[in-house]
């Protein structure tokens, strides 16, 4: 059984790394095309790519897949597997591959078809994700399932940790489909319609802190957007981005004075209590921050250098 492996970040390193280590006969590899990153704006090779050179295979990286039918179809591969690989396939591409098109997506289906299915099932609080390998059709993320594997979500597990935890989850669940591909005995279960739910990509627009918003919808959104595109608030005319937030338990004299606060406003000088910020239905504890050109600190210490004073107000 041939195969080609199509894939772009971190996330696809460990599904692929689990391929070639179980002797699968890997025929090429499918990246995006180098990128300029860092303020520096150097050249970096996609993850992905780097792992296929250290193992010596054959890497292709297309502007446009679309237009490589004939060079695929040179690799005379069984089957392809996508992983976050960033381009549509067309009909051509898929008519490439006798054993069809195989896809590792990093959520539950079809609940979570789209761009960002981790960071939008932890933004909306939900307690299980998985992940799924489907059959690849042209509609987006709309195939038949053919395994799935389960896990719950940690309370306070952010963006960054979930996506390095369903990657092994992957890495181990594109075996047992080899396996099944392999034998030809396997039962694909249809999406249907019902709960369908399509997630787009996340960028900072979407980042901001909202302190008008219950505490568990702030602290599920710093938790989503670490550790990227970053959480983030502003004070005194200054953005301030949040990594780590959880709820806080407020002491008799913080509930005074956070009754007669408004929403956004500090609630206390004392950095052993840590940066405390009225919500809706609470305070908000940002546990780690950082101003902007500065490093990374514990909103304690960010009271303590007084970057932030009991009464200022961060802008909602």
């Amino acid at each position: 059984m041939k195969i080609v492996f199509a894939g772009t970040p971190e996330f696809a390193v460990a599904p692929l790394r689990n391929i070639i280590e179980h002797g699968y006969e890997v025929v090429g590899v499918i990246t995006q095309e180098d990128k300029p990153q860092g303020r520096k704006a150097i050249l970096t090779a996609p993850p992905v790519k780097v792992l296929a050179n250290e193992y010596g295979l054959p890497v292709f990286q297309f502007a446009k897949i679309r237009n490589e039918v004939e060079s695929i179809r040179a690799l005379k591969a069984d089957l392809l597997i996508t992983c976050a690989y960033g381009q549509i396939l067309t009909q051509d591409v898929l008519d490439c591959f006798p054993m069809g098109v195989w896809n590792i997506h990093a959520g539950l289906l079809p609940q979570y078809r789209g761009a960002s299915p981790i960071q939008s099932c932890i933004l909306n609080g939900e307690e299980e994700t998985g992940v799924s390998v489907m059959k690849t059709e042209l509609g987006l993320d709309c195939g038949d399932v053919l395994c799935v594997e389960r896990t719950a979500i940690a309370d306070d597990e952010t963006y960054g940790q979930l996506e390095q935890r369903l990657s092994h989850i992957g890495a181990e669940l594109i075996l047992q489909a080899l396996i099944l591909l392999e034998s030809g005995e396997y039962t694909l279960t249809p999406q249907g319609e019902a709960g369908v739910n399509v997630v787009r990509k996340l960028n900072k627009e979407n980042a901001k802190i909202d302190f008008h918003k219950p505490v568990k919808e702030i602290v599920n959104l710093v938790r989503a957007m670490n550790p990227a595109p970053v959480a983030y608030t502003e004070l005194d005319g200054n953005k301030i981005n949040v990594y780590l937030a959880e709820r806080a338990e407020l002491s008799e004299k913080e509930t005074l004075v956070f009754d007669k606060a408004q929403i956004g406003e500090v609630l206390s000088d004392k950095p052993k209590r840590g940066l405390l910020v009225k919500c809706l239905d609470g305070a908000v504890r940002l546990k780690e921050v950082q101003a902007a050109g500065g490093k990374r600190m514990s909103g304690g210490d960010f009271l303590n250098g007084r970057k932030a004073q009991k009464g200022q107000v961060f802008i909602c």
